[in-house]
């Protein structure tokens, strides 16, 4: 098994663990406030404020995936409405991410439809643009479908993401293509079986580097988001040979990680926006950003060695 696979399985599955959960619930909170904004929205509005300052463009979260319940869908609808209404009184760029199984998905893709079109309705008279996370396989066909269903509604301020790591993902490039939707290319966090993606990371690489080319060839507007050097340092050198313009794409990191890149694109002239993820339920979030990268795990166990 390739080694990048394993260690990102390894991970995942033992976050999953109930012990392990509540060890670093206890123990790693300033490791917590390294990649979440806090628990309130306050403290998200005041994070995206200080990136503001540096250039860099916010796209806020209010954590939440996968629930069980509908009154707990509906308590995320009314969380994201009133984040809707918050960043609408700001005067930078108005921009927020969510997760469908956040609005009940795993429950009723009608539930979720229902309570999307719900923001989106708030969302877009108030300039406020909605993209829509992608999660793991099993539910992708859904948000495609959902996505599709709410633009031929006639909402167009809404967003997708497309994963690198999937063996579909070029398929759903181009069934999408007609909607010309505005993209997030990401490689993909979840853990994922063999039989639908890849897990050598040369292979997810290169994907993301062709989708993003075909996305930009089709004339689409897409969010290039990763903190690979190399891969920025494509991305840039071919725009720049193709002349595509600046205004035609942006660069997405999350937050907390590489803020001299982000800082330093922003201060070439590129758009540059950082996820700021905030609320109560960072744990699964916390997970696969420890997942990502080896020096992540140090940085836990540092934090729990350290209390």
């Amino acid at each position: 098994m390739n080694l990048d696979l394993w260690y990102r399985q390894a991970v995942l599955s033992v976050a999953g663990s109930p012990r392990v959960e509540a060890l670093i619930k206890t123990r790693a909170r300033s490791l917590v406030r390294r990649y979440v904004a806090g628990e309130s929205l306050e403290e998200a509005l005041q994070a995206a404020e200080r990136l503001e300052v540096q250039g860099v463009h916010a796209i806020l979260d209010l954590l939440g995936e996968m629930v069980h319940r509908e009154e707990e869908a509906r308590a995320f609808q009314r969380g994201i409405l009133e984040l809707v209404r918050a960043v609408a009184e700001r005067p930078w760029p108005k921009y927020i991410s969510l997760k469908l199984t956040q609005l009940g998905l795993d429950l009723s893709e009608a539930l979720a439809r229902e309570l999307l079109r719900g923001i989106l309705r708030e969302a877009e008279p108030k300039g406020v643009f909605v993209r829509l996370d992608m999660e793991d396989s099993p539910r992708v066909e859904a948000t495609l479908r959902l996505y599709k269903a709410l633009r031929e509604e006639g909402f167009s301020g809404v967003g997708l993401v497309l994963q690198s790591y999937l063996y579909r993902t070029e398929k759903d490039f181009w069934d999408l293509l007609p909607y010309r939707p505005n993209l997030r290319l990401v490689k993909g966090a979840y853990r994922e079986p063999k039989e639908v993606a890849y897990g050598d990371k040369r292979l997810i690489d290169a994907e993301f580097l062709h989708l993003g080319k075909l996305a930009l060839k089709e004339g689409l507007y897409v969010a290039f988001a990763t903190h690979d050097p190399r891969l920025i340092a494509e991305v840039q050198r071919y725009t720049q040979a193709m002349g595509i313009p600046k205004e035609r794409f942006e660069f997405q990191l999350l937050y907390g990680v590489r803020p001299e890149e982000q800082r330093r694109l922003a201060q070439e002239g590129y758009t540059v926006r950082a996820y700021v993820p905030y609320g109560t339920h960072w744990y699964p979030y916390l997970s696969r950003r420890i997942a990502e990268r080896p020096e992540n795990l140090f940085l836990v166990l540092r934090s729990l060695l350290g209390g």
